[in-house]
């Protein structure tokens, strides 16, 4: 690390990373004065402040509208290129440190609330699943990390359409990862791949997984499981009308409340598990890594561009941006803030917070575009 008289980051050099990554890796076709980095640029400026592009363009003096930038973004009409040059992003912006040896794979849904009734064109994407924030639409990306020294890396992203199955989005996104360069460990699932189909297939590739059960039943089902005062292992037969059986491993976690959450008590977590070696009383901590994922969704909505615009292209573009920064700002941690302590790279988040990131970005395109200081009746 440098002495405190000579900067070991600045404003600039942060926006020219994040740029040099969108320009790299996103091609767009632009004619005239709106060119491609203006773009990128207002796309960032956009979403460190949660800002719409449409206000961004009026805040920002000498750049173009909002029209002719969405314009040039609807160039972009094929969504599967979109989701291949957004993950190459993302995973080129990857620490070496954080990729050596076998890893943690967790792969969840982030579901964005949709109201109303979509059109032909838009009914594709819409995602149906448990009610939540009124409404049981949504629109689906799911997301794939790695987990590793605290860090949760984003290392792919799908947009998730109405008739893929969940099988085939973990699929598609175990495919991305390089089998030569990345071991797993295991993965991480939530409840949401709790299903026969989803088992049955990590099963068939021997995959180690662990994920939370659906509790199911007034006395029978999964619910069954729950009992007694201890924690304990079995095998459970999950049934389905349409894909038949699967018979696998559920380890029941039972843990006392102890006035958590003003909450006495005892509680209960279910497991299904297959060929992962941990204990059973090391389960329920190992799979609370994954939680953490939560609080990197919670990152990523600090920097996610605002918008009502329906064009699914767009919208994934919107949220892969955020996911792409967040990757940026740790890459950036990687390699300018951090020191070997006893053998071990550490990274000093504390000095260069998302947050000042994010501010980074904004004050340096304010200062190269300038903001509006009057408004004109005309």
């Amino acid at each position: 690390m440098s002495t405190a008289n000579s900067p070991i980051l600045t404003d600039s050099e942060t926006l020219k990373e994040v740029v040099n990554c969108l320009t790299e890796n996103i091609p767009i076709k632009t004619q005239g004065k709106c060119e491609q980095q203006t773009i990128f640029e207002i796309l960032i400026r956009a979403a460190t402040q949660k800002d719409s592009i449409e206000n961004t363009s009026k805040v920002l003096t000498n750049v173009p509208t909002s029209k002719n930038v969405y314009y040039h973004l609807g160039k972009y009409s094929d969504l599967n290129s979109l989701e291949s040059d957004l993950n190459a992003a993302l995973q080129s912006r990857i620490p070496d440190v954080i990729l050596k040896g076998k890893h943690k794979i967790a792969i969840d849904f982030n579901l964005i609330p949709y109201y109303g009734e979509p059109s032909p064109s838009e009914s594709p994407y819409i995602y149906r699943s448990q009610a939540k924030s009124g409404t049981c639409s949504f629109y689906a990306y799911a997301t794939l990390y790695v987990i590793k020294k605290n860090q949760r890396v984003t290392l792919a992203i799908k947009a998730v359409r109405q008739q893929d199955t969940l099988v085939a989005v973990i699929t598609y996104l175990l495919a991305l990862i390089k089998p030569n360069t990345f071991k797993i460990e295991r993965l991480l699932l939530d409840r949401e791949f709790f299903c026969v189909p989803v088992i049955r297939w990590l099963q068939a590739l021997d995959i180690p997984f662990e994920m939370p059960a659906i509790i199911r039943g007034k006395h029978g089902g999964t619910r069954q499981l729950i009992r007694g005062r201890r924690s304990y292992k079995t095998t459970y037969t999950l049934n389905s009308d349409k894909y038949g059986s699967v018979t696998f491993q559920v380890w029941i976690v039972c843990t006392y409340k102890k006035g958590k959450r003003r909450a006495h008590g005892r509680e209960f977590f279910v497991y299904a598990v297959y060929n992962i070696k941990l204990s059973l009383y090391s389960i329920h901590d190992d799979y609370r890594l994954r939680f953490g994922i939560e609080s990197s969704y919670r990152m990523k909505n600090q920097c996610r561009i605002k918008t009502t615009i329906k064009n699914p292209t767009i919208r994934f573009l919107f949220i892969a941006l955020a996911f792409l920064i967040i990757n940026i700002w740790i890459s950036l941690l990687w390699h300018h803030l951090s020191a070997l302590i006893k053998s071990s790279k550490k990274a000093f988040s504390h000095l260069f917070t998302l947050k000042q990131m994010l501010e980074f970005l904004r004050q340096t395109i304010d200062r190269n575009y300038g903001v509006a200081h009057e408004v004109y009746l005309t």
